[in-house]
């Protein structure tokens, strides 16, 4: 299956990019390295990826600008490499419209498990699920579409998959590892803050232009998505 998987790593350090492109071609991916990010950026938008890997520190043009500047005109999923991984910095490569964000040095098996769980998001079958509502939002798992009192509201991969897990769970408590569990889709070293900065993104989204928010705030528990205001 993964042979079908085109890989672009945009990563300046050469011994790195080869020992990725090497274990992804181990692993049936066709992979394409950039050594730079306004290599990379080219590379990104004149052919198609399934899967963007980016450096944060990175000659000519920085990998947040190239995220960026990628996001604006594709929904690819990107994983952010770095070596810092303070919350500020994961947050600003989140902002940047990052689907994910791993600190160097890393396990080659951690990574390759979140690049699978972004392909099954990204081209898993579309499955002929039912509308889901909630109040005056509604969300189409097929199309990926969601609207809010008839406006389109765009969300990113991460954020739709969260919404969605929201919208298939109305009125009910969800903790932040059962989130992090069905959103993420494995152990996220306990870093359950990353659910929060998404919550926060979603309820941006679909909240605070609205009339009344439907996302609340358990607190010490998690979130709760409801049809109506109120806690």
């Amino acid at each position: 299956m993964s042979d079908r998987y085109r890989i672009l790593v945009v990563e300046d350090e050469e011994d790195i990019a080869e020992f990725l492109a090497m274990e992804f071609e181990y692993e049936g991916y066709a992979v394409t390295t950039a050594l730079d990010g306004r290599e990379g950026l080219k590379l990104a938008l004149e052919k198609s990826w399934d899967i963007i890997l980016l450096d944060v520190m990175l000659p000519h043009m920085s990998g947040m600008e190239v995220c960026r500047r990628i996001r604006a005109v594709s929904q690819v999923p990107i994983i952010m490499l770095t070596a810092r991984g303070s919350v500020p910095d994961r947050v600003a490569g989140l902002d940047a419209g990052a689907d994910d964000y791993l600190q160097k040095p890393f396990a080659i098996e951690e990574l390759l498990a979140r690049i699978r769980v972004l392909l099954r998001r990204s081209h898993g079958p579309a499955h002929e699920s039912p509308l889901l509502t909630c109040a005056d939002l509604s969300l189409n798992p097929a199309t990926r579409e969601v609207e809010r009192q008839g406006k389109s509201i765009h969300l990113t991969a991460r954020e739709f998959d969260l919404l969605e897990t929201f919208m298939r769970h109305p009125n009910q408590v969800l903790t932040r590892d059962q989130l992090l569990e069905q959103v993420w889709g494995y152990d996220y070293s306990g870093e359950t803050n990353i659910v929060d900065v998404y919550v926060r993104y979603v309820r941006q989204k679909i909240d605070v232009p609205f009339d009344f928010p439907l996302i609340h705030t358990v607190r010490g528990v998690g979130y709760i998505l409801k049809g109506s205001g109120g806690q």
